[in-house]
């Protein structure tokens, strides 16, 4: 240094800011960072040895970045190097680390690099000084205001220790004040200033934690304020004002404070905190932000944090950000508020992130074909069959029919969950009973066998939840689809919804009541007696075998404190698994104020084997007799129902009631008797429907001998006191598939060799279950023939009859 450059710094240094001359010079006269600074802390212990390794300094400006570095400038032995990124270039780097590498070989003394506004380095500078820094040549301290992980290299990030440094409080700025004004040598201790207690109170208010602001601000004062009388100049609470006349925000609209207030500003919507959201909304506007960049953001929180909890929020967003684009500022701050405080109180959803979910399954999972009832019919229908099937939704109840819309491979998957407030809330109920009710269609074979020849055949038996098995001589895809043909096409979903709601009008289920689903199936029941008995609680039984499949899936999606207790096993060990369950779980016995029961008395696991059959045989393989002249029943009549009623009668509590509802074949519309028999000689007509109504009159079939009456006696007969009987009917669109021919005629018989490909039933015209067959004789085939003709593919409406029936243990 040269004697001019001595004579520019003194001026320099005589003519600097207050702020500038206040700069601390120990660690003793630095306010603040206590938390990196304090008494056994690792920067102080550091600096105190010099023992320094790189650094970089991380905060807003006025927190004393630049300030420490200087510190540690006076208390170092080594050699301190200072540059300022927004001036130097790679040329000024260079120069610094061949002064370094000079002086550590010929000196052996380390040299400390401080380059503050470190980020303002592009790539390239920060690239060249890395390798110095690893090799010891320098020591870097780096100060910055933009946050090092995002604004830094990483390679320097990583051999460097961050230290953030936070806003000064109002007690540092205070101290700075009070130092500012007493110092002699580099403050006003040499003039008389007063700085009154409020006057001091505001400017360490206002300046925000930034002590260059709070000392600027007292600069600006006293340098304008006349002496009085007595020489002394007197700050007080309005020249403060004046002198800092607002608080000084930090705002950079590309840096951390940008994105952390707008984080502050979403997460205080998202809280539902309408005096938080108005504050650091406030607190952007009045720094600068783009108001349009604010409602930008608003309106993406109304789709993802609010959604259809309250779908009107989108429209009051996009309505504010229209009207501010009409009247701009400083107008439109009414606006900003209006839907600042319409989100913030609004009820809140994220159930749209549900988008993310589907896409993942795209991502992931094989790509299922579009099932062929959804596809467009307008081109292919003909040749291809695309579009068939297809049931249109406003004709039916509510205008929704359960039917398959998801491809096969991901059918029975849940994306959306909708949320419990707002809007939304009535959603969340009318979502989950449809889907409850589609897949209780999907699972049941409700009106597709029973309901319309009760002798007709039954591979396999019932399957768990009403399933049956399914023909391996029809392709796997056929199978599928003739399957929803059977089910979804029947609109089965929406009398299942039909008959849950009029079975639990009849149940009047209060909060506080235990409540057994006697044959749970899908868990159509189940669910809704979970959402009305919210304090007492649900049990639920299942086959075994894999029955009840879907009802543990939707358990899945319930609070643990809400989910049924499932009970696994035939509904005649009922009894025995509930109380070994409840002694299992402390309980001791269990009793139930309400046993739902639907289709539980003639329903038959896999383990049973065929239902009755045409032969007149139950389940269990014994003779039923005949209803007898006088219309009592006797309990031999039909001991599968005597013995379940009676069963399920134990399970009850004093006072506690049962809910039957019971698929009645034969109180339903015969199917045959309505249709239009043309093309077909009359008598061969005739015996199609004689064939058919004796099937429903068959005294000896405990599927048909029975109706509301029936059942009355049977429960008084158990200890239970009959309340209410009624016959629910409802009309049904079934869908006659091949499949459903087959049930109702059995194998079809190929001449001399009997089923088609089945060595185990040459010469028999039909299986034990093709009792319509058996009926018809040798006319069978060409009644088959002409249903086939007439009835495939195409919707049939019928009338279906459901027995409800209310009785109380006395």
């Amino acid at each position: 240094m040269n004697l001019f450059d001595h004579a520019r710094d003194k001026v320099l240094e005589k003519n600097a800011p207050l702020a500038a001359r206040m700069r601390p010079r120990t660690l003793e006269e630095y306010f603040g960072q206590r938390h990196v600074l304090g008494p056994g802390r690792l920067l102080r212990r550091a600096i105190q040895a010099d023992q320094l390794s790189s650094l970089i300094f991380y905060g807003p400006p006025g927190t004393g970045k630049t300030t420490l570095a200087r510190i540690i400038a006076n208390t170092t032995r080594a050699h301190f190097t200072a540059l300022n990124a927004v001036l130097a270039g790679v040329a000024d780097l260079r120069a610094a680390v061949a002064d370094a590498q000079t002086l550590l070989g010929e000196h052996a003394r380390r040299t400390i690099l401080f380059v503050d506004e470190v980020h303002r380095f592009n790539k390239a500078q920060q690239d060249a000084l890395l390798p110095h820094v690893e090799n010891g040549t320098v020591t870097l301290i780096g100060a910055t205001t933009e946050n090092p992980y995002f604004e830094v290299n990483k390679p320097l990030v990583s051999r460097s220790r961050i230290f953030e440094l936070k806003p000064l409080d109002e007690d540092d700025i205070r101290g700075i004040l009070s130092a500012a004004v007493s110092d002699q040598e580099r403050g006003y201790g040499r003039l008389k200033v007063r700085l009154e207690e409020e006057a001091l109170a505001h400017l360490a208010h206002v300046a925000n934690g930034d002590a260059r602001a709070a000392l600027n601000a007292l600069e600006l004062a006293v340098e304008t304020t006349p002496p009085g009388e007595d020489g002394s100049i007197l700050i007080g609470l309005a020249v403060a004002e004046e002198s800092i006349q607002r608080r000084a925000v930090l705002y950079d609209k590309e840096g951390d404070a940008h994105f952390d207030a707008i984080s502050a500003f979403i997460k205080s919507l998202r809280g539902s905190d309408p005096d938080a959201a108005l504050y650091w909304m406030a607190r952007m506007v009045y720094a600068g932000e783009d108001p349009r960049f604010i409602l930008r953001r608003m309106i993406v929180f109304a789709a993802e944090d609010v959604g259809l909890a309250d779908p009107g929020a989108l429209r009051v967003v996009m309505s504010a950000a229209q009207a501010y684009d009409y009247v701009g500022m400083p107008e439109g701050r009414f606006h900003l508020a209006e839907a600042c405080l319409y989100l913030s109180t609004a009820p809140k959803s994220n159930s749209a992130f549900a988008f993310f979910d589907a896409l993942a399954a795209v991502e992931k999972e094989r790509s299922g074909e579009v099932p062929d009832h959804l596809k467009d019919a307008n081109r292919d229908a003909e040749g291809l069959g695309h579009g068939l099937g297809y049931l249109y939704p406003h004709s039916y109840r509510e205008h929704w029919v359960a039917q398959q819309y998801l491809p096969d491979n991901l059918q029975g998957r849940v994306f959306y969950e909708p949320g419990e407030l707002g809007f939304e809330e009535s959603l969340r109920l009318r979502v989950q009973r449809n889907r409850e009710a589609a897949l209780a269609a999907w699972q049941e074979r409700e009106g597709t066998l029973g309901d319309h020849f009760p002798g007709g055949h039954r591979p396999g038996g019932h399957r768990p939840g009403g399933q049956s098995a399914i023909s391996k001589d029809i392709p796997k895809k056929s199978r599928r689809g003739e399957e929803w043909a059977a089910r979804g096409q029947g609109a089965m979903g929406e009398q299942l919804g039909v008959i849950r709601d009029r079975i639990f009008e009849l149940a009047r289920i209060k909060r506080e009541h235990l409540v057994l689903d006697a044959n749970a199936g899908s868990g159509l029941l189940t669910f809704e007696a979970i959402r009305r008995a919210a304090e007492g609680g649900v049990w639920a039984r299942v086959d075994e075998g894999g029955g009840g499949q879907a009802l543990r899936e939707g358990i899945l999606l319930l609070p643990s404190l809400a989910a049924p207790l499932v009970v696994e096993g035939p509904l005649e060990s009922l009894p025995e698994r509930i109380a070994r369950t409840g002694e299992e779980s402390g309980r001791g016995a269990v009793r139930f104020d309400r046993i739902l029961a639907r289709n539980a008395l003639t329903h038959h696991p896999p383990a049973a084997g065929l239902a009755n059959d045409a032969t007149g045989r139950n389940a269990a393989g014994s003779d039923t007799a005949a209803g007898k002249a006088s219309g009592k029943v006797d309990k031999t009549d039909m001991p599968d129902k005597m013995e379940r009623i009676a069963m399920l009668a134990g399970l009850l509590a004093p006072g506690g009631e049962i809910v039957l509802a019971e698929r009645a074949p034969g109180l339903g519309e015969r199917l045959l008797a309505s249709l239009d028999w043309s093309g077909l000689p009359k008598a061969l007509a005739n015996k199609a429907i004689e064939a058919e109504e004796a099937i429903y009159s068959d005294p000896g079939n405990p599927l048909v001998n029975w109706d509301g009456g029936s059942l009355e006696q049977l429960c008084g007969q158990a200890g239970l006191l009959p309340l209410t009987t009624e016959v629910l009917r409802r009309p049904v669109d079934l869908t006659i598939s091949p499949r459903l021919l087959a049930d109702w005629f059995g194998p079809e018989p190929t001449g001399k060799q009997g089923k088609r490909g089945g060595k185990g039933n040459q010469g028999k015209s039909a299986s034990s279950g093709g009792k319509l067959s058996a009926l018809l004789g040798e006319d069978s085939g060409a009644v088959r023939a002409f249903l086939e003709r007439v009835l495939t593919g195409a919707p049939v409406r019928r009338t279906i009859a459901i027995v409800l029936l209310v009785a109380r243990r006395q």
